[in-house]
Formats: structure tokens, C-alpha cells, sequence
């Protein structure tokens, strides 16, 4: 299983990024994805999550109402479109499968991490 996430990189504060993750070696339709970020020092966090079906998705007080989340089944691919940046969204983004029913939030349902991509926003 491989979860393989991009296009994170540098954006001035007020700009906008979209992430994707690309998922194989599992059927992406029968899972859930999330999207979870980290900076040094501080423990990884939720940032959004998706249903499978993407009929219901879920987000962290802090991002919503700027972060939006969807997903592609044909393409086996979850994206995190980011709007309305802040520095304090500087971070390592994550996405993860989903394979528990624990909280959405709770990282410890997640599964298959990918390896991050590197979010910058400069003030």
C-alpha cells in the first residue's frame, strides 16, 4: 500500500495551494482518507477527512471554512484544496487510510501514512 502525497510548497500568506494524494495497493473506494499536518515539535494534527463514498467530510476548527476536501475514486486520489493561507499553517502535510472507527479526528484509526509533503506560508 502506498500513499503518496504532493504538491505542497512555498505561498505567500492570503494565497491558496491544492494538495493531492495518490493512493494504490488497496481499493480506494472502500476507504476513508485523512489529511493531517505536523510542525517540529508538536504532535501531528488532524486537518481533514473524507468518507469514502465523499458523501460526508470532516475538518479541524482551525481550517474550516478555508480548507476544502475531495476525493477522486476513479483516480484513486484525495485532495486538500488550501485557501486563504496562514503562516501558522506552515507544516508537514500527511494523508492516511483510514481503518478504524474510531473518531475521524484520532489518528490512531489511520493507517498507511504517506510521506508528507512540505507546506510553507511566508507572512
Amino acid at each position: 500500500v502506498q500513499l503518496q502525497a504532493s504538491g505542497g510548497g512555498l505561498v505567500q500568506a492570503g494565497g491558496s495551494l491544492r494538495l493531492a494524494c495518490v493512493v494504490s495497493g488497496l481499493t480506494f473506494s472502500n476507504y476513508g482518507v485523512g489529511w493531517f499536518r505536523q510542525t517540529p515539535g508538536k504532535e501531528r494534527e488532524f486537518v481533514a477527512a473524507i468518507r469514502r463514498s465523499g458523501g460526508s467530510t470532516y475538518y479541524s476548527d482551525s481550517v474550516k471554512g478555508r480548507f476544502i476536501i475531495s476525493r477522486d475514486n476513479a483516480k484513486s486520489t484525495v485532495y486538500l484544496q488550501m485557501n486563504r493561507l496562514k503562516p501558522e499553517d506552515t507544516a508537514v502535510y500527511y494523508c492516511a487510510a483510514r481503518n478504524s472507527g474510531l473518531s475521524w479526528s484520532d489518528q490512531r484509526g489511520y493507517g498507511n501514512w504517506g510521506q508528507g509533503t512540505l507546506v510553507t506560508v511566508s507572512s
